[in-house]
């Protein structure tokens, strides 16, 4: 058969492909069916300590509170925890809701305007863009809300199960885990039924052409936009929330005043459990949830650029989102094996079993992408690309597929557990951390940063050989199916992030109820493997962020391309280019300190409440009475604070890329991405690390495994008994130390930065025909200097004149020139200023600190009006 008669490889839709639609549908199904069989698995645990069969020893009254008490004082907790959670949940999501109202009509009318064709604006688009946007923005505040309602529902039946003197590590480490489970089925069952469904829905608007499917997925890219809008605020409102309770809780309380953990003396307490579900609940359910989304659309968008995939089908097309469809049957199947097959029955079961959860899944999963890659991509019978198909100008296969969605698959282990091999305390880095602590918090914090850089490196080369082998089997489709590779165990991933901040609460609540010393002893045990396995579960999460927003990146080359009619090379030596690359490589620092500064401020503002109480009621200071603080009005300080602060960091990401396009063109965009995402992925590792190693180092120390050292070296440690009071020690306050300063860090700008990556590449790929419509894709700088004719043939007089001289030539021209000496003019002066500033004598110092002075309103420093509503009840 000769070329000529050859058409997109005389690629026919197979039987399999017809079946891909239903295998989503019944994959998604599966997954809301079986967390609602896990969650009334939870429910059938009932919130009393005495539900035990069997009495648990040394169950006599502690402190002289009996077991009516206790459980009276456990659904006090329990019901201050859920309403506490539902209110700063109701607020953000108020906020959340008007972001929505506001930014559908602005965002359906831009991209109408910039897809015009002859004059005409492209409504369609335009508003099915909109309509995607609040599909996924909606989708990704129910699948938050649903994770941190199961969480709360679950922490206080979590304690309850670690009452069981001969199964409470069974029970407890079941409950815990099935309620990550009921999180993780959920979320990714309704996440690939909305997608699914959405473009089912919308597929009837568009041709079944090639032309058609391409316009569908530019529209559906807004499912990922809404997602990972929400995960933003998400992410940094809740991680505001969680890390201001939490700081101001140890300084004013553990530090200061010598309390236990979760001791219910501490005013800071409760907000610092709410925080737990707020922001490592909600927060990592929406941020993944954006990343399922973001990866989707993205395959979905580079895909619908073969004519080969189109021609193999709908189900062809469909092929990342059964890659997620099965990954929900597996994880299903790998659940009972931690709670059933191999449960945990005693201490040391714990992290083995976690383990296990990623080893077996990634294990089921392989076979199952094969399978899925062979019965439902494209095999050309004649052409150039025999046995395979183009995407691009790179002829892939099958089998190229499959390895691109292996490489992310085991790629996301190997990051996980080097990441665990840097933050857990059974391994020396984090125990080197540890021995720092003996000459101080400087040295623990020198340790912990040097730790938290050198664990960036592997899994950055990593990332690296993943990128470099799946475009070089399948282009930018490769990385998008990499990066759905890497979740395709999101359900289990999920389950044990959840599983974490649940055995936390857990904890808690038993330290507040008094209950038994062996209580709290397991909580701990369960805690302190979760703190392993979510740093496990965050490199995960960094990785994926880094191998989504390059898929954005390739999904938008690829818009550009279309509109291009060619294949387009982003060149770093043009210098808008190079320009928007260094602005990007920027970004996640000013965001870092954004978020930071966030928390110190709220912080600030929790440890003077914690004061005012503590200093207008001394009980509260005196170990075992009855008298308890004011939890509330702590509570409204984390909550106003997050709710505050959010939105600043949340507006720099969502804008940078929109301002960037409009003003300088689609060319600074693609330098913006890569500076971003190079940045951002780094900068997440090492916060993240840093600050999981200054954690797991405080637990390392407060289990006893330095008591020799303390000893020996702080003697008035030891009492009568001859036992170390761990906690009592300078070694230990060192520790503790390190951890605070490392809360924000892990939990707050470490965890946002993968958003920062994705959101900024989706909505550059949304955007994107707005870029265009400015000068061609030349932004209003094209308005400024002149045309590229114009400047084309100005370069070749100048050229030709400086060679005539032997001058090496320089660039630009015109209206270039007069701007690049504007821009010149500006920062020669700012840096004049700047100079002048850092050299004059230093200003009159205020009577307090100006944090102090926001929080307390003395004088010396003007109060911002809007940290007031932080610290209104402190008057």
């Amino acid at each position: 058969m000769d070329d000529f008669a050859c058409v997109n490889g005389n690629i026919t839709a197979s039987d399999a492909s017809e079946a891909a639609p239903a295998l989503i549908i019944v994959t998604g199904l599966i997954g809301i069916a079986f967390s609602v069989f896990l969650l009334k698995l939870v429910s059938s645990i009932a919130l009393d300590v005495a539900s035990n069969n069997e009495p648990l020893v040394g169950s006599e009254p502690i402190n002289g509170a009996d077991v009516a008490e206790q459980n009276a004082r456990l659904l006090e907790l329990y019901a201050a925890i859920t309403t506490g959670a539902n209110a700063f949940l109701r607020s953000e999501y108020k906020l959340c809701g008007i972001f929505i109202v506001l930014a559908f009509p602005a965002m359906s009318v831009l991209i109408a305007w910039g897809d015009k064709e002859d004059g005409k604006w492209e409504w369609k688009n335009g508003w099915l863009s909109g309509v995607s946007f609040v599909v996924g923005a909606i989708t990704s505040i129910v699948c938050g809300y649903i994770g941190m309602r199961v969480a709360v529902f679950s922490n206080a039946r979590c304690t309850v199960g670690a009452c069981d003197p001969s199964k409470g590590w069974t029970r407890s480490f079941n409950t815990a885990f099935r309620a990550g489970g009921v999180m993780g089925f959920s979320l990714t069952g309704i996440a690939i039924l909305a997608l699914y469904i959405l473009l089912a829905i919308l597929r009837t608007a568009f041709p079944d052409s090639d032309e058609g499917y391409k316009q569908l997925m530019d529209v559906v890219a807004g499912f990922g936009l809404g997602g990972s809008s929400i995960a933003m605020f998400g992410r940094v409102g809740g991680g505001i929330y969680t890390k201001a309770a939490d700081v101001g809780a140890d300084l004013a309380g553990k530090v200061v005043q010598d309390l236990p953990e979760d001791d219910p003396h501490n005013p800071g307490t409760i907000a610092d459990n709410v925080g737990d579900n707020v922001g490592d609940v909600a927060g990592m359910g929406s941020d993944l949830f954006g990343s399922f989304g973001e990866a989707s659309c993205a395959a979905l968008l580079v895909g619908a650029s073969s004519p080969m995939i189109v021609a193999a089908g709908w189900g062809a097309l469909m092929f990342p989102l059964t890659v997620s469809g099965v990954g929900i049957v597996v994880c299903l199947i790998t659940n009972f094996v931690a709670t059933d097959l191999s449960p945990v029955r005693k201490e040391a079961d714990i992290e083995r079993v976690l383990k296990t959860q990623l080893l077996v899944s990634s294990l089921l999963m392989t076979p199952c992408v094969y399978g899925l890659a062979v019965a439902l991509l494209p095999s050309a019978t004649c052409g150039g690309c025999t046995g395979g198909f183009y995407i691009g100008s790179i002829c892939s296969s099958r089998i190229n597929a499959f390895l691109c969605v292996a490489f992310g698959l085991w790629g996301g282990c190997l990051i996980g557990f080097v990441t665990e091999y840097y933050t857990s305390f059974s391994y020396s880095p984090v125990k080197e951390v540890a021995n720092a602590c003996r000459t101080g918090a400087a040295t623990n914090i020198i340790y912990g940063l040097a730790l938290g850089y050198k664990s960036a490196i592997v899994p950055v080369f990593l990332l690296s050989l993943i990128v470099y082998g799946a475009h070089t089997l399948a282009g930018f489709y490769g990385i998008a199916l990499a990066a759905l590779g890497m979740l395709s165990t999101l359900a289990t991933c999920l389950a044990i992030d959840v599983y974490g901040p649940v055995c936390d609460n857990a904890g808690g609540i038993a330290e507040m109820c008094e209950l038994h010393p062996s209580v709290r002893e397991k909580t701990d045990a369960l805690d302190a493997a979760g703190n392993t396995t979510a740093a496990i579960g965050k490199g995960f999460a960094i990785g994926s962020a880094c191998l989504v927003g390059l898929a954005l990146f390739g999904a938008f080359v690829t818009r550009l391309e279309d509109a291009a009619g060619g294949d387009l090379h982003v060149d770093l030596l043009d210098p808008i280019t190079f320009a928007g690359l260094l602005v990007g490589a920027m970004l996640p620092y000013w965001f870092s300190a954004m978020t930071m500064k966030s928390v110190g401020m709220a912080a600030n503002a929790m440890v003077l409440e914690i004061k005012r109480q503590f200093d207008a009621n001394p009980n509260l200071l005196i170990p075992n009475h009855p008298d308890r603080p004011d939890y509330d009005t702590c509570i409204k300080i984390s909550t106003d604070a997050s709710l505050q602060e959010m939105i600043a960091p949340g507006a720099l990401v969502m804008l940078s890329p929109v301002l960037c396009g409009v003003c300088f063109g689609t060319r600074c965009v693609t330098g913006l991405l890569a500076g971003a995402i190079a940045s951002s992925v780094q900068m997440a590792i090492s916060s993240s690390n840093t600050g999981g190693a200054w954690d797991n180092a405080k637990k390392y120390i407060s289990k006893g495994a330095m008591d020799a050292v303390i000893g020996e070296e702080e003697p008035e440690t030891v009492d009568n008994t001859g036992k170390v009071q761990t906690k009592k020690s300078q070694i230990f306050k060192a520790a503790v130390t390190g951890d605070t300063v490392g809360d924000p860090l892990k939990d707050t700008s470490g965890p946002a930065l993968n958003i920062m990556m994705k959101l900024m590449a989706i909505i550059s790929v949304v955007f994107a025909p707005l870029f265009l419509a400015i000068k061609d894709g030349d932004g209003l700088l094209g308005f400024v200097v002149h045309d590229k004719d114009v400047a084309a043939a100005h370069d070749a007089v100048v050229a030709a004149t400086r060679r005539l001289a032997q001058v090496p030539v320089a660039s630009p021209a015109g209206g270039g020139e007069l701007v690049a000496m504007a821009f010149g003019l500006v920062v020669g002066v700012g840096g004049v200023l700047a100079v002048q500033r850092a050299t004059a004598p230093p200003r009159a110092k205020a009577a307090k600190p100006a944090l102090v002075c926001r929080a307390a309103k003395v004088e010396g420093t003007p109060v911002e009006p809007r940290l007031l509503a932080h610290t209104a009840s402190l008057a």
